[in-house]
């Protein structure tokens, strides 16, 4: 699968730009910079993004969503916390206590291995993504 990256930098370019000479300035130099290879990495994240977003797998398609939709919760609810922290700091303080106690008592082991499988998971994940693009995918530490 290719994607016309030129085309769609000239389209952009015709859309900014309204003086002719000035557009065609900016077509060139896009020109000169796929013709020297510049585009072929931007080709290959957008391959990998499309094979996302198109795979049948629901957990692949909506995990980093998902996680974003998480943080957009937590950074969401300290605005009602700002207010609330006016009228009842002390309710305000024994909420934050509360939850740092509750993950403080999650074992570190816990989080360790967590850690180590969203990693792996991430790992996997764009391997697979490679693949799928037909890039082969890279090593870490010339290991993974």
């Amino acid at each position: 699968m290719s994607f016309p990256i030129l085309s769609i930098i000239d389209k952009a370019i015709d859309k900014l730009f309204p003086d002719a000479g000035e557009r065609q300035k900016y077509k060139n130099q896009a020109k000169e910079l796929e013709l020297s290879g510049e585009f072929k990495e931007l080709e290959g994240a957008i391959q990998l993004i499309m094979a996302e977003a198109q795979s049948k797998d629901p957990w692949t398609s909506r995990a980093r969503p998902s996680f974003l939709y998480v943080m957009y919760i937590m950074i969401l609810a300290s605005i009602p916390m700002g207010f609330l922290s006016f009228w009842h700091p002390e309710l305000v303080d024994s909420t934050i206590a509360g939850m740092g106690q509750w993950l403080k008592a999650i074992p570190s082991e816990m989080w360790y291995l967590f850690g180590a499988g969203y990693l792996g998971y991430v790992k996997k994940r764009s391997d697979d993504k490679q693949v799928l693009a037909g890039i082969k995918p890279t090593k870490i530490l010339g290991i993974f």
